[in-house]
């Protein structure tokens, strides 16, 4: 077991105060660490490069307990410790303000007792409380790291500067009683073209027609890869616009058209045959690609994944295994080092990104029981 050190890193030792005034909390259900620890990051707003609040509050939480933290260059919170396994998560949520509060029960949920209403909630605030708690408990390495919902920016500063543990549970939305081994990989693409402006009456294809002509080509091209495939499952590719712009320049000598566009990327392919694929419908225009993030398949068998099992079990649950159709960071640890990596947290990934996102307050217990389960197995 290695456990790491923080020689050239600034600690961090204090926190702010505490926040439970401003949750709503009828029946008091706000009544241990844990949940208090939720309650009070789910309301301090942390979306991606607007982290350093909760990143704060959170070195405060483990300075609390005796814990040394740190801050690395990139932002991302290490509190060291054993190294035998990893728990990670990321601080940063997507944009979007749900009012925070507990309320009793959950129709549409189906559960009874409370649930914490908040952006983050699920996805992925909730696995980043219950991993702290249990790092606090257990001994276990923690690292929270920021920007996993733009760029990564986080786990990839994370995976330079730092060495391999042995085990990696890596914090997303799986529901307390299930255990995700495998999500697709990520690549996205630039697609600009220019042509000289002319009279709308004129026959020729301009930059726009350019544009939307090739995305229809890259849609066919991919429906033929995936075949009989049901649309946007784990082993399919998934093609999707974020954004599109067209019109004349600005000295109005040309007409100008750009698209940006990200595809997943299934375990039976790589970003490199995606790339080729998309640039195989290339006609006119140019391509620019970004960062690209490898699809991740991890074994159900092993000590990680049957401690998890072990924790699931001990906790009154069934376990079941999930591949999941987006992309997390464990794609990168798994890639990097090498070592086991799986993902777990408390949460209904229905509910990621969504205006009424909110996490029963049972689960998120349940969570942390699982989580210390498997700790003490994995740590010697």
């Amino acid at each position: 077991m290695s456990v790491p050190t923080a020689d050239d890193e600034a600690p961090v030792a204090d926190g702010g105060d505490t926040l439970l005034g401003s949750v709503p909390d009828p029946a008091g259900a706000l009544n241990t660490t844990g949940r208090q620890l939720l309650a009070e990051l789910v309301s301090i707003p942390s979306p991606s490069s607007e982290e350093a609040d909760a990143v704060a509050h959170l070195a405060g939480f483990f300075a609390e307990h005796g814990r040394e933290a740190f801050v690395d260059d990139a932002g991302n919170l290490h509190a060291p410790g054993d190294d035998s396994v990893l728990l990670t998560s990321h601080i940063d949520t997507v944009p979007g303000e749900i009012p925070v509060r507990v309320e009793d029960g959950d129709s549409e949920l189906g559960v009874p007792g409370p649930v914490l209403w908040g952006r983050g909630s699920v996805d992925a605030t909730g696995p980043l409380a219950a991993m702290a708690v249990v790092a606090v408990e257990t001994g276990a390495s923690f690292v929270g790291v920021v920007g996993e919902e733009t760029d990564s920016r986080g786990a990839l500063h994370l995976i330079e500067n730092r060495e391999a543990p042995e085990t990696v549970i890596n914090g997303e939305p799986s529901g307390w009683d299930a255990i995700s081994l495998g999500y697709r990989g990520i690549v996205g693409a630039e697609y600009t073209s220019s042509t000289p402006a002319g009279h709308s009456s004129r026959p020729e294809s301009n930059a726009i027609d350019h544009a939307t002509a090739w995305w229809e080509r890259v849609r066919a091209a991919v429906a033929d890869e995936n075949g009989d495939a049901e649309p946007g499952g784990f082993d399919t590719i998934t093609a999707t616009t974020e954004s599109m712009a067209g019109g004349l320049t600005d000295d109005g000598s040309a007409v100008a058209a750009s698209m940006s566009a990200r595809f997943r990327v299934p375990p039976s392919a790589t970003p490199d045959s995606v790339r080729a694929l998309v640039e195989s419908c290339l006609d006119e225009g140019t391509l620019s690609w970004g960062a690209s993030i490898p699809p991740h398949v991890a074994s159900p068998r092993g000590p990680l994944p049957a401690a998890l099992r072990k924790g699931i079990r001990a906790a009154g649950g069934e376990p079941t295994h999930l591949h999941k159709t987006g992309t997390a960071d464990s794609n990168l640890y798994a890639d990097a080092w090498g070592v086991p990596v799986v993902t777990y947290g408390p949460g209904d990934a229905d509910l990621d990104h969504a205006p009424d996102e909110r996490l029963p307050l049972a689960a998120f217990d349940r969570a942390v029981s699982v989580l210390t389960t498997a700790c003490e197995q994995l740590i010697d």
